[in-house]
């Protein structure tokens, strides 16, 4: 393992040892390739380049207490990059080539997986390029799939803790029929200007609401969103949303509680009455939020300083299934190494 300071990774960049590549050509994939190099020779006119046709992932493996570690749900992360793909004229990465590469590159570099004390994570992207050289609007001929890793911090500095949101209106990050059900780069593009207005303004981040009528809850910055009310987590319905593979496993870690799971439209005046609001999705898994500020009517719509009972319970839970120390009765986790 290498000697590094775990527990105060920040959640960034850092080199490890190795990626794993495929391509397709001629209408098929190629053999899994292994590389040490960081960088990607690629023609300048390559479709991903000009015409943004590119889709990645996000999973993350967890060095547990038993000494195994493991990754979660990888087959919905590769059901999620197939859905981004024909959505954007791609070919899709078949599922079992799409875990292959993951467990590989996992135990390629498994001296950077960070400690399990720690509470830092290995981040595994997976990346899906147009790399055909074309000038006109048309689909790539030839495209590359990587994944590299590299092990990283809480998302948010203060890890699991209750932090600032601000609505903003005159930006949108994704339309109702457009790309935002997708993970490409271009819905993270569309998100950097309001999220450094909302950094500016001395919030944690951005708060959207719908594209179309403003009426609505959409997202929180690039994750999903979700509120309790009595025994019910709340979380947005809409096509402008990614589905969230982290949302979608604690939806049902919520029912396992035996709470009512209710996936619909939220009016952005229900905000008052919910008892807990947070954010979700695989970097931070659950962010709790203290207060939503509208700065356009001065409403703030409070929740409190500390993360409430319910959110911890569902953060809690969801770790714990992460990382093997709480029942796997969904067979949400797999092994890759003993």
């Amino acid at each position: 393992m290498k000697n590094l300071d775990w527990a105060h990774l920040p959640f960034g960049y850092m080199r490890t040892d190795y990626n794993v590549r495929c391509y397709y050509r001629d209408g098929k994939w190629g053999e899994i390739e292994v590389s040490s190099e960081e960088y990607i020779n690629m023609h300048m006119a390559a479709v991903c380049l000009h015409y943004g046709q590119e889709a990645f992932e996000g999973l993350k493996a967890y060095r547990c207490k038993d000494g195994k570690v493991r990754i979660f749900r990888p087959e919905e992360n590769a059901a999620r990059m197939q859905a981004t793909s024909r959505g954007i004229m791609m070919p899709e990465v078949p599922t079992d080539l799409f875990i292959e590469m993951v467990e590989k590159v996992v135990r390629l570099n498994q001296e950077w997986i960070p400690t399990y004390e720690s509470g830092a994570t290995l981040y595994i992207r997976p990346l899906l390029i147009g790399i055909s050289p074309q000038v006109g609007v048309h689909p790539a001929e030839e495209y590359l799939f990587l994944i590299f890793v590299t092990p990283v911090g809480p998302y948010f500095k203060g890890g699991f803790a209750s932090n600032p949101y601000v609505i903003i209106r005159d930006h949108d990050r994704s339309a109702p029929l457009g790309t935002g059900c997708f993970k490409v780069g271009g819905n993270y593009a569309a998100s950097l200007f309001a999220n450094n207005k909302a950094h500016e303004l001395g919030y944690a981040c951005e708060f959207y609401l719908d594209a179309k009528e403003k009426k609505y809850i959409d997202e929180c910055g690039a994750a999903n969103f979700f509120g309790i009310k009595g025994n019910s987590y709340i979380t947005p319905k809409s096509t402008s949303i990614l589905p969230s593979v982290t949302n979608k496993s604690i939806m049902q870690v919520a029912e396992d509680l035996g709470m009512t799971v209710e996936r619909r439209q939220i009016p952005l005046e229900e905000l008052d009455t919910f008892e807990e609001a947070g954010a979700c999705g695989t970097a931070a898994v659950i962010s709790p939020i203290s207060y939503i500020d509208d700065i356009e009517t001065g409403k703030r719509y409070d929740f409190g300083a500390e993360p409430g009972p319910k959110s911890r319970r569902l953060f809690e839970t969801l770790r714990g299934i992460q990382y093997g120390e709480i029942e796997d009765k969904h067979g949400w986790t797999r092994v890759v190494i003993e």
